[in-house]
C-alpha cells in the first residue's frame, strides 16, 4: 500500500521528505530515528496517522460543506473569528471514526504498548500540520498537545481535539495572513511514549542565538516538569549557552553561560485530576537549582549540533529529562524560523528615551 494512502505510518518509516503525508513534526522524528540513533540521539518510539486519515475523517463526517460555509461566512464579516473557529471545532469533535481508521488507530496504539512493554502506556499525542515547519512559515504551536493520554478510548478522543485545533483562531488568521487555503492543510497525528519528565526535566533548544543570530553557540532554556510551560512560555526557565568549538575540548568549558530561572511552577501528571496534567508550585529547592547539570548540558549541545549537521541548518528542537534514569531525549526538531527569516545584510539601532520603571520584566519569548 502507498505510504500517502495509509492510516497509520511508523515514525522509523518516515522522513524529512513525508512532510505532505505527515507534517513537519512527524517527518523530522521519523528522519532522526532512522538517520541519527547510531549518533546518539534518542528518540521516544511512536507512529503517525497520515494526511489521508485525517481527509477521510473529513470526508466520512461531510465536514467539507461545513468548513465552506463557515469560512465563507468569516471572510463576508457575516460571523466573527471566534464563532467561526469554535464552530468547526465543535463539528470535528463531534464526528465519528471511520471504522476502519479507528480499528487501525487501536491495533497500533496496542503494539506500540507491547514495544514499550508497558500495559498501562501513557502517550504524547501531537498535532502535526502537513504545511508546518517550512523555511518561511513556522506553524509550531498552533495546534494542540496531549500529555500522559492513556487507553483506546482517551487516545480516539485525543486524536479527534488534534484535529479539531487545526481550527484554533489562531491558526485560522495565521493561515490567512500567510496565504495558506484552509482546505489545503491536513494534520497528522502523533503518538509517541511519554518520557517521564515530569519528575524531570524538559525545556527547547536552539543551535544559534535566537536574539543575535550568533551560530557558534546552542541556546538550552529548561524548566522542571512536563515542557509545555517552557513552550508556551508559561515560566521563567532556566538559560544555558554553550560555545560549540569548546565542544570537544577537554581542558576549557564550553558553558559560556548559565543563568538560573524562577521556574515558579511545573506541570505533572494530573493522576486521579480530571485533567491530565496540572500545574503545581515549585519548591525552593527546585527554583534555587539548575535543572540541567553541567554534563547534562554538554550532552543536549552535541546533539544540538548532530542535528543541525544532519539538516545542514539551525533547528529548534525540544527535550525532555527522564527523571527515573536522568536520559535525555529528543521529542521534537524543526528549522528555526526568527533568524532565517532576517536580512542579516541590514542592522537596526533602537534607543530607549522613556524614563518610566518598566511595567514587566523577564525573558523575551516570540
Amino acid at each position: 500500500m502507498d505510504s500517502a494512502s495509509r492510516s497509520v505510518i511508523w515514525f522509523e518509516e518516515l522522513t524529512r521528505n513525508d512532510v505532505a503525508t505527515v507534517g513537519g513534526k512527524n517527518a523530522s522524528l521519523g528522519e532522526m530515528i532512522r538517520e541519527l540513533t547510531d549518533l546518539g540521539i534518542t528518540v521516544p518510539p511512536g507512529f503517525a496517522t497520515t494526511a489521508d486519515a485525517f481527509r477521510r475523517y473529513v470526508a466520512h463526517n461531510e465536514l467539507d460543506a461545513f468548513l465552506d460555509k463557515q469560512l465563507l461566512k468569516l471572510e463576508r464579516g457575516q460571523i466573527d473569528l471566534s464563532d467561526a473557529g469554535s464552530a468547526i471545532r465543535k463539528a470535528f469533535i463531534a464526528g465519528s471514526w471511520p471504522p476502519e481508521i479507528e480499528a487501525e488507530i487501536a491495533a497500533s496504539f496496542d503494539r506500540l504498548s507491547r514495544k514499550c512493554k508497558d500495559s498501562e502506556l501513557a502517550v504524547a499525542v501531537r498535532s502535526s500540520a502537513t504545511a508546518e515547519d517550512l523555511p518561511d512559515a513556522s506553524f509550531a504551536g498552533q495546534q494542540e498537545t496531549f500529555l500522559n493520554v492513556k487507553g483506546t478510548s482517551a487516545l480516539l478522543a485525543a486524536c479527534k481535539r488534534c484535529f479539531a485545533s487545526l481550527f484554533t483562531d489562531r491558526a485560522i488568521t495565521y493561515r490567512n495572513l500567510k496565504g495558506f487555503d484552509h482546505k489545503q492543510v491536513a494534520l497528522s497525528i502523533g503518538v509517541q511514549q511519554m518520557v517521564r519528565s515530569d519528575i524531570g526535566g524538559s525545556g527547547v533548544m536552539f543551535s544559534i542565538d535566537t536574539e543575535s543570530g550568533f551560530d557558534k553557540v546552542v541556546l538550552i532554556n529548561a524548566a522542571w516538569g512536563l515542557g509545555e510551560n517552557v513552550v508556551q512560555g508559561a515560566v521563567n526557565p532556566d538559560e544555558y549557552q554553550i560555545f560549540k568549538p569548546l565542544l570537544d575540548n577537554t581542558e576549557l568549558s564550553p558553558i559560556v553561560e548559565k543563568r538560573l530561572g524562577e521556574k515558579e511552577k511545573k506541570m505533572i501528571y494530573g493522576g486521579l485530576s480530571d485533567s491530565s496534567t496540572i500545574n503545581v508550585p515549585t519548591s525552593k529547592r527546585e527554583q534555587q537549582s539548575f535543572v540541567l547539570t553541567d554534563e547534562e548540558m554538554i550532552d543536549l549541545a552535541r546533539q544540538a549540533v548532530i542535528i543541525e549537521n544532519h539538516y545542514g541548518q539551525p533547528m529548534d528542537m525540544e527535550w525532555a529529562l527522564d527523571g527515573k534514569t536522568r536520559d535525555l531525549f529528543i521529542v521534537q526538531a524543526r528549522p528555526e524560523t526568527v533568524q532565517a527569516s532576517t536580512d542579516l545584510t541590514k542592522m537596526q539601532a533602537y534607543k530607549l528615551t522613556a524614563k518610566e520603571p518598566p511595567i514587566l520584566v523577564g525573558l523575551s519569548i516570540g
